[in-house]
């Protein structure tokens, strides 16, 4: 993780990174606030599809889910049919029209604001299909 931060050009710590991940009941579990966030996902783009040469794009201050979204399906390099199918690993489903209101921006007529659910579904359904892939791999 420290190295998809430092893809993005911010510099953290093991500790930090360590206090991001621990449980909310913990005492020593810090926030990890937007700007982090989208430093973090920002690297991540940079470490999965190759840095972009020139001036790198500046993190954005708020996130909501929509960007994270956003972010996570350029990273990975996915299109509505991959993402529709991990969706549906989560037992999720949600039309092809509906997926992209999600990428439009926002004031466009078809925007839709990308609800907790739809995120944590697709979380869940990376989660599944990246599992999967290693449990594969490691027979």
């Amino acid at each position: 993780m420290i190295t998809v931060f430092s893809q993005a050009d911010l510099n953290v710590t093991r500790g930090q990174v360590s206090d991001w991940l621990k449980k909310d009941d913990d005492p020593e579990q810090q926030p990890c606030d937007d700007r982090t966030l989208a430093c973090f996902l920002n690297g991540l783009i940079n470490e999965m599809r190759g840095k972009k040469e020139g001036i790198q794009p500046e993190p954005e201050d708020k996130l909501n889910n929509n960007i994270i979204f956003k972010k996570l399906k350029i990273a990975l390099n996915l299109k509505a049919e991959d993402i529709l199918r991990i969706l549906g690993l989560a037992d999720f489903s949600l039309s092809k029209h509906e997926l992209s209101a999600f990428f439009r921006k926002k004031g466009h007529k078809h925007y839709r604001e990308c609800q907790e659910q739809i995120l944590r579904n697709f979380l869940h359904g990376i989660q599944i299909e990246y599992r999967n892939e290693v449990e594969e791999g490691t027979d």
